[in-house]
């Protein structure tokens, strides 16, 4: 069953993170793309050198499963994680998003540029 989220060719930037803190002036990025329910993409930017991410949408929740590496040390950060999609005011996308990295929680919000 599709699902009414199209994520596919949009781009989101990090606008908070309680894993890290958020440069605004070069926000972690990612790009999606989508087939039906499947979604898959790449981010980089801010903390992260590269990443990428493969999982799918269920109705206006989005479920992934991601690795990237740090700028920091070049370790790599593997996860899951579940978003669920709002509708700003001007029509965009905000994607408020559930994870865990090494067993602590975290909460991050990215914004559609």
């Amino acid at each position: 069953m599709p699902s009414s989220l199209s994520l596919d060719g949009l781009r989101f930037a990090m606008v908070s993170s309680t894993a890290s803190e958020v440069d605004p002036q070069a926000p972690t990025t990612f790009h999606y793309h989508q087939d039906g329910r499947l979604i898959w993409g790449e981010y980089t930017g801010d903390t992260v050198t590269e990443g990428r991410f493969v999982g799918e949408v269920v109705e206006a929740e989005v479920r992934v499963s991601f690795a990237h590496a740090l700028v920091s040390d070049g370790s790599v950060v593997r996860g899951d994680a579940v978003s669920r999609a709002e509708h700003e005011d001007d029509g965009t996308l905000r994607l408020v998003e559930d994870f865990a990295v090494d067993g602590v929680d975290h909460v991050s919000v990215c914004r559609q540029v």
